[in-house]
């Protein structure tokens, strides 16, 4: 058989399975794509504008840091970005403020992660270096940090995957696509297209086996389908539930070693941007309520604010239906403008909450490291048979969780089997 007419599937037409098809099938590769879902995209969710009056993200909305893939993707599509704009704002159960970036242990918090050789977890971390009652305040902000941006747990998260991100401010070096992730999507969808990959949704991807050097692939329902090798790029979750050959198998198991975590996210839309009375250049506003997190769209004055509740802490909210956590979002900013809580409500002309955690196809949002996932990572990204792993989990750069950790997980396995 020539290598050309080899047959590659993928499993998941997220990010990561879009890019590493695309990159295969300009290669000459004959490619599948089996997609469980009725649309193309995975934790990429564009919401309808006639919704929210502009292409709205339900999953990933920004881009992290410089982001090479991702902006060289955006450049080949001809769309922009734009850098988010305003200042951070904060609750602190009696007051709104803007937020001071000044911390008076800053110094010592940067010389302590310098100095750090030997990785630890966040929790042991602050235990170790920062004990005393004075560091109450900044222990407080780290932990709100870690649960709520990286959606991980302080307990098993790794300080050294997240020294830069505290060390140059994270929140501070993000964008947004104009127009919304969807548009990369639809280019990504287009392009794999246009160069022979067919794109089979609905197919949930259940088994692999291997038998005299074929690969079957097999989904619910008993369809099979026959090739050469497998590129599962579904959520970690999702892993256990396919069954595997004995050595694949063996590999998922170190998934265990990679932590994944939760995202709520809530979109509200009202007649008009009233926050501006109180807050006028907000951007993303922070507190110790139910959904602690929101942000505007600013530079961009459209009437939404998005609430955000992420890591461990959103099983508390489980039990919750959609419209339970748009009624905790509207309760949780009364709480922080001290309005009254019908008149927010009444002033909600469109509403989306999505608990990725009761997604069947992805079961919570974006991995994160502990002080074992470096050495998951590579062996799981070892092209050593026929059934691969890639996806943002597998990503060993510094924005982990990403959708630029997808994309060049993608474009990293690809390359890898091109090369083989």
């Amino acid at each position: 058989m020539s290598d050309k007419s080899k047959h590659i599937v993928i499993a998941g037409a997220g990010a990561a399975g879009l890019m590493a098809a695309r990159e295969l099938a300009r290669a000459g590769k004959r490619v599948t794509i089996l997609e469980a879902r009725d649309r193309c995209g995975g934790r990429i969710q564009p919401l309808p504008v006639s919704q929210f009056g502009y292409p709205a993200d339900g999953g990933a909305e920004f881009v992290h840091g410089e982001a090479p893939v991702t902006r060289g993707l955006l450049r080949e599509a001809r769309l922009s970005m734009q850098a988010i704009a305003g200042s951070q704002w904060s609750f602190d159960g009696t007051e709104l403020s803007r937020e001071s970036r000044d911390d008076p242990h800053e110094a010592e918090l940067h010389a302590a992660l310098r100095d750090l050789k030997d990785d630890l977890t966040v929790a042991e971390f602050l235990r170790r270096h920062f004990a005393g009652d004075a560091y109450a305040r900044m222990r407080h902000s780290i932990e709100r940090m870690v649960e709520g941006y990286d959606a991980a747990e302080p307990e098993r998260a790794s300080t050294l995957a997240l020294r830069e991100e505290w060390m140059d401010g994270g929140l501070h070096t993000q964008g947004r696509i104009i127009g919304g992730y969807g548009g990369l999507i639809e280019f990504l969808v287009a392009e794999c297209r246009e160069h022979g990959v067919v794109i089979r949704l609905g197919c949930v991807v259940s088994a692999i086996e291997e038998s005299g050097g074929t690969v079957t692939v097999r989904c619910d329902g008993d369809e099979a389908l026959s090739c050469d090798s497998v590129i599962l790029t579904v959520p970690l979750p999702l892993l256990p539930e396919i069954a595997l050959p004995k050595r694949a198998r063996e590999k998922a198991a170190l998934a265990s070693d990679i932590g994944f975590g939760n995202v709520i996210k809530i979109l509200l839309r009202f007649t008009k941007p009233w926050w501006h009375d109180r807050t006028e250049d907000l951007t993303f506003l922070l507190s110790d309520e139910t959904i602690p997190v929101w942000w505007t769209q600013r530079p961009s004055d459209d009437p939404v604010l998005t609430g955000w509740f992420g890591g461990p802490r959103t099983a508390e909210l489980a039990g919750l239906d959609p419209q339970a956590l748009i009624d905790a979002g509207i309760d949780s900013l009364a709480a922080v403008f001290g309005l009254p809580r019908n008149d927010l409500a009444r002033d909600v002309v469109a509403a989306v909450a999505i608990n990725w955690a009761h997604d069947p196809y992805a079961r919570g949002a974006y991995s994160w490291a502990t002080p074992q996932t470096r050495e998951a990572q590579t062996i799981l990204a070892r092209a050593d048979g026929p059934v691969l792993f890639s996806g943002e989990a597998l990503y060993r750069g510094r924005d982990m969780g990403t959708v630029e950790a997808a994309l060049a997980s993608g474009l990293e396995t690809a390359g890898s089997i091109l090369r083989a």
